[in-house]
């Protein structure tokens, strides 16, 4: 072997293992980490939130489907550009072929899309159709969207209500996580269908819960819908995923997820220390509920 091929060879890769060896290292340890921490996202996280729902396990499945699909069309499309080049260069073919059609290799430009496109078509709105279809929910919880933190109604519950403020930095305690931990937590029982209704008393906000394959918009004047069931007890973080004003980043969402009968004992507390607040209106919570 020539010093220049050993050269244009060998040093390339050990260069490239050079660099991705620590980069490894540490996607590794964030893994490790992944694995201790859920329902919030951890550094160097390579894939989506550990699914506590069934609806974000079938997410997930969707979007390793996607890549796969994608990776391989992108290998193929990559195959051929280097056929070409390589087949067809000029010191190759000093004549240039004149051939302007082929109907074959049209006919299967044409249809592969089109099977690739309704394989993709069929998990995708039974997806959606499972994310919409909110019948046989077991309870209903009430989330408003304000400048800029959310309120939570509870109408199955004696209709009580209450706001959730981002904790400030210096008030944040050991294990809570930076611009994601709230005073005040939606409490939720595991193992429940929960229908929760999404709106807005100002502008355009947005619920989004990663680990729970869910996402809405809270829409001023219209009352949307979604529902997941957690089957995991632990606390889960969200945010405001639509830019609402210069808050938008200090509106998080948690939701802490207990045992039916501890949600139960909640509930009883809940209705007395909530007792004097009104519920959550749309239209004038945002003049009641001023901080």
């Amino acid at each position: 072997m020539t010093l220049k091929r050993f050269f244009f060879s060998f040093v390339p890769a050990y260069l490239s293992a050079l660099v991705m060896a620590p980069v490894m290292a540490f996607a590794q340890e964030a893994r490790e980490t992944a694995e201790k921490i859920f329902g919030q996202p951890v550094p160097m996280q390579m894939n989506l939130q550990e699914p506590v729902t069934d609806i974000h396990a079938d997410v997930v499945w969707f979007h390793n489907m996607l890549l796969i699909v994608i990776t391989a069309i992108t290998l193929l499309v990559m195959g051929l550009l280097l056929y070409v080049m390589v087949r067809f260069r000029k010191s190759k073919n000093p004549t240039p072929s004149t051939t302007t059609h082929n109907t074959v290799i049209e006919v299967i430009w044409t249809l592969v899309p089109v099977l690739i496109l309704i394989v993709i078509a069929i998990p995708s709105f039974r997806l959606l159709y499972k994310h919409n279809n909110v019948a046989d929910a077991e309870m209903t919880i009430k989330a408003t969207g304000f400048q800029w933190y959310w309120g939570y109604e509870y109408p199955d519950h004696g209709n009580f209500s209450f706001m959730s403020y981002m904790v400030p930095d210096e008030d944040l305690q050991p294990g809570q996580p930076r611009l994601l931990q709230t005073d005040t937590e939606m409490v939720i029982p595991v193992d429940t269908k929960i229908r929760l209704q999404v709106t807005a008393a100002d502008v355009i906000h947005s619920l989004a819960m990663p680990s729970f394959g869910v996402k809405k918009d809270a829409v001023p004047g219209r009352l949307n819908e979604i529902w997941f069931e957690v089957n995991r007890e632990g606390v889960y973080y969200g945010q405001c995923s639509e830019i609402c004003g210069t808050g938008h980043a200090f509106m998080p969402i948690t939701v802490r997820v207990v045992s039916k009968d501890a949600f139960e004992e909640w509930v009883m507390q809940a209705q007395d220390e909530y007792a004097d607040t009104m519920p959550v209106n749309a239209t004038t919570g945002f003049a009641l509920y001023q901080q």
